[in-house]
């Protein structure tokens, strides 16, 4: 890559941990689909809108943000209740939803799911949780397979990314980003406590592709997962206990900065 920046491994954590702090702050929220989630005190209300929003997060962020409001006001803003309490009947309200291939299917799909998981497999935390203490790509494998397992059509499972078939698992690693992380500036909760922040892969979109291979920390041209473990492991040679913080960083650059 011709422009390419060659940079100290001293110089390159200085530059990550400036853009960091400036992109880390409270008043990143209102734009993001974190601040949906953030609508919600509940522990269980936090992680379901946190799931929503991370799930249709592609696309046009106004669209995004819209539509994850609309679904969450469906719910009457009380997800979880709607999720352990709903049927058949109340999901009709949810006809002709629709945010790009994500439509009134799946949401329906989605919520019976998480109505077996909360019931059944100790809800999101647990689900996650049960297969991740040493390596969280097995334990996004687990909860595939858990939230899989009551049938969808194939056009719903689609939005559930298969790492074993080498799915980058943007949007599972920024829930994840979103649930694990200790952040005391308050932009990620950190209310999960069974995950090690340190085991957090980073999300891989676009955007932090093209900043990464800038900046020598990612040499594969495909965005996959094999991308997101080579970043990963160079990330977490400049912060082993964070190195998730640095998807501020590169985020920052690529979208406000077009780096």
């Amino acid at each position: 890559m011709k422009d390419k920046f060659n940079l100290s491994k001293k110089d390159l954590k200085d530059f990550l941990d400036e853009k960091y702090e400036l992109y880390n702050r409270p008043s990143f929220i209102a734009s993001d689909p974190i601040s949906i989630p953030h609508r919600f005190t509940k522990k269980e209300d936090i992680e379901i809108a946190a799931f929503f929003a991370a799930t249709i997060a592609w696309g046009q962020r106004p669209t995004i943000l819209r539509n994850a409001t609309k679904l969450m006001d469906l719910m009457d803003n009380e997800p979880y209740q709607f999720i352990m309490n709903s049927n058949k009947n109340d999901w009709k309200i949810f006809k002709g939803f629709v945010h790009r291939t994500f439509n009134e299917t799946d949401v329906v799909y989605f919520i019976q799911s998480l109505q077996n998981i909360y019931h059944h497999h100790r809800g999101l935390e647990g689900t996650f949780s049960e297969k991740s203490k040493k390596d969280i790509k097995t334990g996004i494998h687990h909860f595939r397979q858990q939230f899989l397992e009551i049938n969808p059509t194939s056009r719903t499972a689609k939005h559930i990314a298969n790492v074993e078939k080498n799915a980058s698992a943007k949007r599972l690693n920024m829930f994840l980003r979103w649930m694990v992380r200790k952040d005391k500036l308050g932009v990620d909760f950190g209310i999960w406590n069974s995950i090690s922040p340190a085991l957090l892969y980073c999300p891989l979109d676009l955007h932090s592709g093209r900043v990464a291979r800038k900046l020598g920390l990612l040499h594969r041209t495909q965005d996959d997962w094999k991308a997101v473990h080579e970043l990963t492991v160079n990330l977490r040679t400049l912060d082993p206990k964070d190195p998730v913080k640095y998807d501020f960083a590169l985020f920052g650059l690529g979208v406000f900065e077009k780096f």
